[in-house]
């Protein structure tokens, strides 16, 4: 049996190596250009912004910076001292108003019974029945103001609306809080998700619903989720509106057209330690789990 030269040996190794490079420089440029994965990627959480609901001296502190908290947790108090005595004042002001509305009840029946006996004219009657209804909403606003003050005594105490943790506080006995001016962040724990920022070439190959692996900058394991929503829309950097309300949008002469990134929400199918803001890489329904998805570690 007559074996192959040597040189055909050679050129046929030569032309089996660059087919192969061929085809695997071409799954390579196939997978980075078209393949739905991003570095760009990064740790999103509802972050609750804690603000008093009153204002006033802050007299007890019952957290610190970082301390995991649950719903319904005092974080502070506010000085109640002076809730406390608006509060005793609207009741007063409340029995005050009732006992002159009982009286001016007991005083329109009775001239009722007088104007049906020609006692008492008819426009005396009416005017007692119009100071019932004065005395009537005089109560309610009693009420009303009672129950405020209560509202105000009980919004003295800061809770926790949501479980997290406490970012950045640095409160301490003695502060003076304002009603509606955030003191500190309170990071969502139930709120967690990765944001995917893709290029919208790759949007086409995005469904709601895919699978996704997610690579921590930093981590040695992987974390699956899928796909939980894309954005509808992202905001037009090349266009403004004009003093008539017309558009104005900014000439553009660049030669490269760069494709824009939009968001798209990955939920984690399994709990992990996640800091918010940290960086990740995203890759929707990878074709090689184990293999492709290493290049991505590199």
């Amino acid at each position: 049996m007559k074996t192959l030269p040597q040189s055909w040996v050679r050129i046929f190794v030569t032309l089996a190596t660059v087919t192969a490079a061929v085809v695997v420089g071409w799954f390579l440029w196939d997978y980075y250009l078209n393949q739905p994965w991003t570095r760009d990627g990064r740790v999103c959480a509802d972050v609750v912004r804690i603000a008093p609901d009153v204002s006033g001296l802050v007299s007890e502190v019952l957290v610190h910076d970082n301390q995991p908290v649950h719903p319904g947790e005092v974080l502070f108090r506010v000085d109640p001292a002076r809730f406390t005595l608006a509060l005793q004042q609207s009741e007063a002001s409340l029995a005050s108003a009732d006992a002159a509305l009982k009286l001016a009840r007991r005083e329109s029946a009775r001239f009722q019974k007088l104007e049906t006996n020609n006692a008492v004219s008819h426009s005396e009657s009416e005017q007692r029945t119009t100071m019932t209804v004065q005395r009537e909403a005089d109560y309610q606003m009693a009420v009303a103001n009672r129950d405020l003050a209560r509202l105000n005594l009980e919004r003295s105490e800061i809770k926790a609306p949501v479980n997290g943790t406490l970012s950045n506080f640095s409160m301490r006995p003695g502060d003076y809080v304002t009603a509606g001016q955030p003191v500190t962040a309170l990071v969502d724990a139930d709120s967690y998700y990765i944001a995917g920022y893709f290029e919208e070439t790759k949007l086409r190959r995005i469904h709601v619903g895919d699978a996704v692996r997610v690579q921590l900058m930093g981590a040695d394991t992987d974390l699956p989720g899928h796909v939980t929503s894309i954005a509808p829309g992202i905001e037009d950097r090349e266009r403004t509106d004009s003093s008539r309300l017309l558009a104005n949008v900014n000439p553009t002469f660049s030669w490269v057209r760069l494709a824009q990134r939009v968001p798209v929400r990955v939920t984690l199918d399994q709990p992990a330690h996640l800091v918010a803001g940290q960086t990740a890489t995203v890759m929707v329904s990878p074709a090689d789990p184990q293999g492709s998805f290493a290049l991505l570690r590199r």
